[in-house]
């Protein structure tokens, strides 16, 4: 489908043949390109944790994570504050041509190597804060989680580390991150990095966790990570 054409459609991701969900009627996993957004998750693709209701999956990932190392659950890696047009799949052509504009225009991971390093020139702080963020990538009624509910997400695990955020209900793992400046992966089966929807500055907090430890911190926002929705 072509970018004209997704600006006036909802655009469904299938979620792999062996889904139970994938029954004609029941075809709702809409992701948003170009301010178009898909239709509401099933209850049966959410899962509670930590008194809040989530996806039970990685935005761009084709099932609930099986193992800790299970790249079908690892889905894809989004520059903060992007819509869903292509550039946080892993393979995606990169170009080194800031934005000027909130949506590029483009499925291009937009490379940087120089401060504030980001995807964006001027930058935005605005763009996905809430259900009704500008460029929210979150199914319709979700949305990125705040620093502080990853916080409270992260205090509830049984381990402070990767082993306790694949035992949570939400079974997060470790697919790494896409470089700001190369757009090479990096840290995959070994780091997660979720992003929040929380600015700091010129910077973006997000949740990491290794076999060494698990906390929020900032980063860049040009780097590419992972997205776990929240219901709203």
């Amino acid at each position: 489908m072509s970018v004209a054409a997704a600006q006036d459609k909802v655009v469904v991701v299938p979620l792999g043949k062996s889904d139970p969900n994938l029954l004609p009627e029941n075809i709702v996993y809409g992701v948003t390109i170009f301010g178009v957004t898909g239709t509401q998750v099933p209850a049966s693709m959410t899962v509670a944790s930590a008194g809040q209701i989530w996806m039970d999956r990685n935005l761009g990932a084709s099932r609930v994570a099986t193992s800790m190392t299970d790249t079908e659950a690892y889905g894809n890696l989004y520059q903060w504050g992007r819509l869903t047009d292509g550039h946080e799949q892993l393979t995606s052509p990169t170009t080194a041509t800031l934005s000027t504009n909130d949506i590029p225009g483009h499925g291009s991971f937009i490379l940087t190597s120089s401060d504030p390093y980001d995807w964006r020139s001027p930058q935005n702080g605005s763009l996905w804060q809430g259900v009704d963020g500008i460029n929210n990538p979150c199914p319709a009624g979700f949305r990125l989680p705040t620093d502080l509910e990853w916080d409270a997400e992260r205090a509830s695990w049984v381990f402070n580390y990767s082993a306790g955020a694949f035992a949570s209900p939400l079974k997060l793992v470790p697919a790494g991150y896409r470089v700001s400046g190369s757009g090479s992966l990096s840290g995959a089966d070994s780091s997660g990095n979720y992003w929040s929807s929380t600015v700091n500055g010129s910077y973006s907090r997000y949740l990491f966790f290794s076999i060494g430890g698990a906390y929020l911190t900032s980063y860049s926002r040009a780097n590419g990570f992972s997205v776990r929705c929240l219901k709203d």
